[in-house]
């Protein structure tokens, strides 16, 4: 049952009500998502285990892939179970501090997910336009020390909103019209001045999406100039192929973003489960796809794979 005690600051529960006007479909919309969630923890987990014993495999771009794979897995872990639950339970009650903190953990390896994308983009650009540096460039030092800058921006950007949030007096209620803890979907219950959480999410939100992805086409656009100044087609083809996983990878991850900002302001009447389901697409279909991406584009990888199913017929 749903604690109903309300402090002065704020409730000591919310209610997740999943997807509102589809309750009724909650058991079917469940299936898929739940195939995807184990598929991403199929893919991913795959990932980190042929990264991890093969010692061939500990180069930077691998490195940087098991980063995101990493990342990927968490960020579906912090809301598909309780969402799940929620479809196939109605266990929709979450502690006010439960949801602060998967709120932060989601916000924040989403941001990390982007600086990791950065990262690999800036991996290609080296390993193309400065090949023989490539080595000497990116060290296992310099890895460690952009894992640990992608970890503290997202860290030190996050943290205010679970402090921000504890400050309000929640006189709308409890109910949250989502699947899990978004920070303006608490907002929205707030009572009080709440212009500075929404000037604070869109500026973040805007800063990490138009910068990364400022400095990835940057990249990309000093990589194209490097490939077509090759002499040989077979030479160009080869080289860009490298980059082939990593732009599907940006695709997967921006595209959803950039879907859900245009129709949040393009179809501001349409119903709130359009939206919703949106953002669970956000939150699966990169970390489901990716592993799928990097197995198929990359052949160390698939190799790997394949002689893992060889083993077990044998």
């Amino acid at each position: 049952m749903l604690v109903s005690n309300i402090t002065s600051t704020h409730p000591a529960a919310f209610l997740l009500i999943g997807i509102p006007g589809l309750e009724h479909l909650h058991i079917w919309i469940s299936i898929p998502f739940c195939f995807a969630y184990t598929l991403a923890l199929l893919g991913n987990c795959t990932l980190l285990f042929i990264i991890r014993v093969d010692t061939a495999l500990h180069e930077p771009m691998y490195l940087f892939l098991a980063m995101l794979a990493a990342t990927d897995l968490i960020v579906t872990s912090t809301t598909l179970p309780k969402m799940l639950a929620i479809f196939w339970f109605r266990d929709q009650e979450i502690n006010f501090y439960a949801c602060l903190v998967q709120m932060f953990f989601l916000h924040s390896f989403s941001i990390i997910e982007s600086a990791v994308l950065l990262a690999m983009a800036f991996d290609r650009y080296v390993a193309i336009c400065k090949p023989l540096y490539y080595t000497t460039i990116l060290t296992r030092s310099l890895i460690t020390k952009i894992g640990m800058v992608a970890m503290t921006r997202a860290v030190a950007l996050m943290t205010p909103l679970p402090f921000l949030l504890r400050r309000f007096h929640y006189c709308r209620g409890p109910v949250i019209a989502h699947c899990y803890c978004e920070h303006m979907a608490v907002v929205r219950l707030a009572c009080g001045d709440t212009r500075f959480n929404n000037i604070y999410g869109i500026a973040v939100a805007m800063f990490i999406v138009v910068l990364d992805l400022l400095f990835v086409i940057l990249s990309y656009i000093f990589i194209l100039q490097a490939v077509l100044q090759l002499a040989s087609q077979e030479a160009r083809y080869k080289a860009f192929g490298t980059c082939v996983s990593h732009i599907s990878a940006i695709l997967s991850t921006y595209t959803p973003v950039v879907i859900s900002s245009v129709m949040h302001r393009v179809a501001r009447q349409a119903a709130p489960h359009i939206h919703i389901l949106l953002a669970i697409f956000y939150l699966l279909f990169p970390p489901m796809i990716n592993p799928i991406i990097y197995g198929i584009k990359t052949k160390q990888i698939r190799d790997h794979v394949l002689s893992l199913f060889r083993r077990k017929d044998v």
